[in-house]
């Protein structure tokens, strides 16, 4: 469909007239048209504005916000304007609003070339109602309204697109690791080398029986992100009401150890304990322990390769994007499936992501209830309960119901938990001895696996123990001030450049911004 602005032809006569040379009219009406032609030319720039402000507003409404105490206020143009825009009397917004409402219709059948060759501003189109307004004695207001339309319609293409753009951005920005921590990294493993204190042991043959002493509160971390385990430590020690009970375990892939025993062998966290080892480390006691680990490794492995075969373009884009995630195929992350494993003389244990900030003493989250359920966590329920209003999503929301070996024994309505900040019943977990499924039953992350291991076996805990989603969102202060750990789940993680700043200082003064270490590479300033 091409657009085409048209008046009506002149009478015969008037050719005529016209070609004919007739003299040059007094200066007087030159005046009086240049001021009728000027005021048409004003009254068509406020209507486009008004048009403008209307479209304006609908765009701030969806974003949240509103320009106009309504939506017809931004068009409030009264009647008469058929005056000056016709050469007579009619309600030109009237006119004009029934043209824009059966031209919004017919937009979506606009010409692509039609909607590509529209003014790309307003003074663009400005420019072009000028030039009709000095050919024509009238406008068609079919035409205006379609070209207005064309030109909105073009820059709503180009707004999406750069929304696209935008978000497609902030996720590479997501999954980068800042050039700080990887000078971090490096420096700490160039001091493991050369100074003794760096290869000291951690923890301090005095503190070794700790390790395995239930009076102590236990604390497990499995990251490989140095900076992050270092504020998780800090600010938990920081939170306690007594730190000499607090013995952490910090986890971590064979490649990290050497950075993160060099930071806690340089950074003690008196009067607590830390214990930092890696996967190599590991005195596995059984074969089955070691097989039952193994079968986890080849499944993230080969799920890391199946993830990427699929022939639509869009869902190949999406899994292209969910796959270049670092949690998506981390296999740290998945072996929190095998707590047991690693800390065999252990009955339980507190789990905390390495993004979370303590803000409370934990005692209170180690001392939860659980009977024989084998995890605490937030978003969870007892079997039974009615009326439970899901804090987080639902077990739909993870895993695959069009498989019978789900959907015959789980219902997708039930709410579903979430890690993070967790507390664990190894004990519990031992007996059932169930923590492998299929990775075709469920989207990947290590959270699914989960979800079905501990059907049924999952005791609430109350919501202020775990405030989570700070990569995506800032909550109000109110909810700040009353939750005990802080969780970075999203994209924005607070070492990051992309993290909201006010979070992102919160998080960075659990580090020492004295130290050599981090001012040497610019962590902090």
């Amino acid at each position: 469909m091409k657009v085409y602005i048209t008046s009506a032809a002149p009478l015969a006569g008037e050719a005529t007239k016209a070609m004919a040379s007739p003299p040059s009219p007094p200066p007087h009406q030159h005046q009086q048209a240049a001021t009728r032609r000027g005021c048409r030319s004003a009254v068509v720039t406020g209507l486009l504005a008004g048009v403008l402000l209307f479209r304006a507003a609908l765009l701030t409404i969806e974003a949240g916000a509103s320009l106009c105490p309504s939506t017809t206020g931004c068009l409030d143009w009264r009647a008469g304007l058929g005056d000056w825009l016709y050469g007579g009397s009619g309600d030109a917004m009237e006119e004009f609003m029934k043209e824009w409402r059966r031209g919004r219709r017919e937009a979506s059948l606009l010409d692509p070339v039609v909607v590509e060759a529209a003014p790309d501003s307003l003074d663009g189109l400005m420019a072009e109602m000028d030039t009709m307004l000095a050919s024509y004695d009238r406008l068609d207001m079919e035409a205006v309204v379609l070209k207005i339309m064309a030109m909105l319609l073009k820059m709503d293409r180009k707004v999406k697109s750069s929304r696209i753009r935008a978000l497609f951005n902030r996720h590479l920005a997501s999954l980068g690791i800042p050039k700080s921590m990887h000078c971090l990294t490096l420096r700490l493993a160039e001091e493991f080398s050369v100074n003794s204190a760096a290869r000291s042991p951690v923890p301090l043959p005095e503190h070794a029986p700790r390790l395995a002493d239930a009076s102590y509160l236990h604390v497990a971390i499995v990251t490989d992100n140095v900076l992050a385990a270092a504020v998780a430590v800090a600010s938990a020690v920081r939170s306690s009401a007594e730190p000499a009970r607090l013995v952490f375990h910090v986890v971590t892939d064979k490649k990290s150890y050497v950075p993160m025993h060099s930071w806690f062998a340089l950074h003690p966290v008196s009067p607590a304990v830390v214990e930092v080892k890696g996967l190599h480390q590991f005195d596995w006691r059984d074969g089955g322990a070691i097989a039952s680990v193994m079968r986890t490794i080849e499944e993230v492995q080969r799920s890391s390769m199946e993830y990427h075969q699929c022939d639509a373009s869009v869902v190949r884009e999406y899994r292209r994007l969910e796959a270049s995630k670092p949690s998506t195929f981390s296999l740290l992350n998945y072996l929190k499936i095998h707590l047991p494993e690693f800390f065999p003389e252990l009955g339980r244990v507190i789990l905390l992501d390495d993004d979370v900030v303590v803000r409370k003493d934990l005692t209170g989250l180690w001392e939860q209830h659980l009977g024989e359920n084998i995890i605490g966590a937030v978003g969870g329920h007892n079997p039974g309960e009615d009326g439970v209003v899901c804090i987080e999503k639902t077990l739909g929301d993870h895993l695959n119901f069009t498989d019978p070996e789900v959907s015959n024994v789980l219902e997708s309505a039930r709410c579903a938990w979430s890690w993070g900040v967790n507390v664990v019943n190894l004990d519990a977990w031992r007996r059932t001895n169930n923590r492998e499924s299929g990775f075709r039953l469920w989207k990947m992350g290590s959270l699914p696996p989960a979800l079905i291991a501990f059907d049924g076996r999952v005791q609430a805990v109350e919501p202020r123990w775990h405030l989570r989603g700070l990569g995506w969102h800032t909550p109000d202060g109110e909810q700040l001030q009353r939750s005990a750990v802080l969780h970075f789940s999203g994209p924005r993680k607070p070492w990051l450049e992309v993290a909201f700043p006010e979070l992102r200082e919160l998080w960075l003064g659990h580090l020492n911004r004295s130290d050599s270490f981090l001012q040497g590479c610019g962590v902090v300033e």
